[in-house]
Parts: structure tokens; C-alpha cells; sequence
């Protein structure tokens, strides 16, 4: 009797051709005890790997992958039932109308974050100059540079290579009223003042189990962390900010779904007006601003 090693069955395995709805199912199956967007980041991965999106996915599911690019695909599905956030896998996330380049060395763009965007749209009505602090892949201020090519932004990073992941993102889709700037916070800025500044800042709590769980494990820690209470940089940015402001503009900051409250109050204390704070989708507190007003 002849019988086969193993490892040629294995091979017999890789060489097999499958189509687009089989590996769905499959990655779909493997990944639901491990996300709770199992199919949609099968769905993505194999977009990825296939250099389709994925209404082509839905319009082609008997259509076969090769080997090589099933293979690709699996390692990817491996890589993420370890826990590899889908936007590191692919290198790129969307967010507001832009695909953006995505790498470890940058916080991955959510949607929550669009609800500031929003915002500071509204608060730009009139106004021509942004300052975007702790830019990123530069998710915010290209948003807003894309809706309002008129205004001057400036972008600001501590991080080199950030920075980098942002300004290629500009090139890629032909923003070019953004000016980059390594600071850390306010401290490298020149002499000049902004309509609006705008912050998604570390505010999640040294000690926060969440920092163990699901993507923010692979994410940077120092664009996560932000003191014992998650607040000391968004108390730092509004103690600093209206050295920045004209008179009249408005500080923007995102945060925790749970710090709603204590943000509207750092900002009184600084001195800012009307402050509130306005609720995401989900209806949890996320964006809290306030005017910048001497004298009043």
C-alpha cells in the first residue's frame, strides 16, 4: 500500500483551491471566539490580500483564490486570532472620507473620533487656522483640512515617526494645507495663535485593565496613558491652550466614555466658557470643548 507522508498532504492542503465564500466561512468561523467583528475582518483581510474591496467580495463569492494568495490570507487570519489589530495587518484604516496609512507607531483612527470632526466643522464657520495636537496618522487634521481647504492647519506630534505615517498620508491624497511640527504638545510652537484647537489625547488610566484586552495591546502606550486618572494631559492642554487661542476660539478634546464630567470642569477651571460636553452614537460622553473668552 502506498501510502502518502504527512507533509504531502499538507501540501495537497496548500495547493487546493478554494473560493472567495469558502475562506469567509472559514476565517469567520475561527474568529468569532476571538472578535466581535469576526466577519468583518474576514472580510477585510481577504479584501486586503485579494487588492479588492469588499463589495466585490459579495459580488463574487464563487469566484476562486489561488493558493498563494489564500495562503497570505490565512497568515494574516493567524497573525489576528493572536490578537494583531486588523488595521496593522492591512496598514491602513478609514476614517471620515479618507484611507489612511496605519503602523504601529501611530494610535489606530475610530469612528468615535469623527463626532470631533464634526465639531470643530461647525466651530471653523468664520475661521481660517486649526491646531491639531498629538496628530498621528493625522486622522483629524486631514479630515478637516479635506472639508476646509481654505484654512491653515498645523499638526503636531512628539513622535518622529508619526509624524512621518502623517505626512505621507497628506501626500497620498493631495492635502497640502497641513504643516508638520515635532512638539511635544505646545512646546516647539511659534509665536502664533489658533481659531481652534483641537486634541484626541492619551486618556485612558495607568492601571485600566482595558490597556490587557483587544487592540489597544499592540497599540503605542504613550498615545494611550495619561496619569493615574487618564486626565494629566488634557489638564496640561487646557491650562496651556488659550496662550494659543484668539479671543473667541474654541478648545476641542475627546475622552473616555466615563470622563465627560471631569473634563467640562478642567475646562471651567482653565477659564473657557460655555463648556459641555456631547455624546457619541452609542450616547456616551466623548467630546468635550469650550470658548477661550478674555476678560469675560
Amino acid at each position: 500500500m502506498n501510502i502518502r507522508p504527512i507533509s504531502w498532504l499538507h501540501w495537497r492542503m496548500s495547493k487546493r483551491v478554494t473560493s472567495v465564500r469558502d475562506l469567509l466561512a472559514e476565517a469567520t468561523a475561527q474568529l468569532v471566539t476571538h472578535s466581535e467583528s469576526a466577519r468583518a475582518d474576514a472580510e477585510i483581510l481577504l479584501a486586503h490580500c485579494l487588492r479588492k474591496n469588499r463589495v466585490w467580495l459579495f459580488t463574487w463569492p464563487d469566484n476562486p483564490v489561488d493558493p498563494g494568495t489564500a495562503a497570505n490570507f490565512r497568515h494574516l487570519l493567524e497573525k489576528r486570532l493572536q490578537g494583531m489589530p486588523v488595521a496593522y495587518l492591512t496598514g491602513q484604516r478609514e476614517f471620515w472620507t479618507l484611507n489612511l496609512k496605519v503602523t504601529p507607531d501611530t494610535l489606530i483612527p475610530r469612528p468615535e473620533t469623527e463626532l470631533l470632526v464634526e465639531t470643530a466643522l461647525e466651530k471653523l464657520r468664520g475661521k481660517h487656522t486649526l491646531l491639531d495636537l498629538g496628530t498621528g496618522t493625522g486622522a483629524i487634521a486631514l479630515a478637516l483640512a479635506s472639508e476646509r481647504p481654505d484654512i491653515q492647519v498645523t499638526a503636531t506630534d512628539i513622535s518622529p515617526q508619526a509624524l512621518a505615517v502623517a505626512q505621507e498620508n497628506a501626500r497620498q491624497h493631495g492635502i497640502g494645507n497641513v504643516q508638520y511640527l515635532q512638539s511635544d504638545w505646545f512646546s516647539a510652537l511659534p509665536t502664533q495663535r489658533f481659531d481652534v484647537i483641537v486634541s484626541n489625547p492619551p486618556y485612558i488610566e495607568a492601571q485600566d485593565p482595558h490597556l490587557q484586552q483587544g487592540d489597544v495591546r499592540f497599540e503605542p502606550l504613550t498615545a494611550l496613558v495619561s496619569g493615574a486618572d487618564g486626565l494629566e494631559d488634557i489638564r496640561h492642554i487646557a491650562l496651556h491652550a488659550p496662550q494659543w487661542l484668539e479671543a473667541g476660539g474654541w478648545l476641542l478634546l475627546e475622552h473616555g466614555y466615563n470622563q465627560g464630567d471631569r473634563v467640562v470642569g478642567i475646562l471651567r477651571a482653565a477659564g473657557f466658557r460655555h463648556a459641555c460636553c456631547l455624546p457619541d452614537l452609542a450616547g456616551n460622553g466623548r467630546i468635550s470643548f469650550g470658548q477661550y473668552l478674555p476678560g469675560d
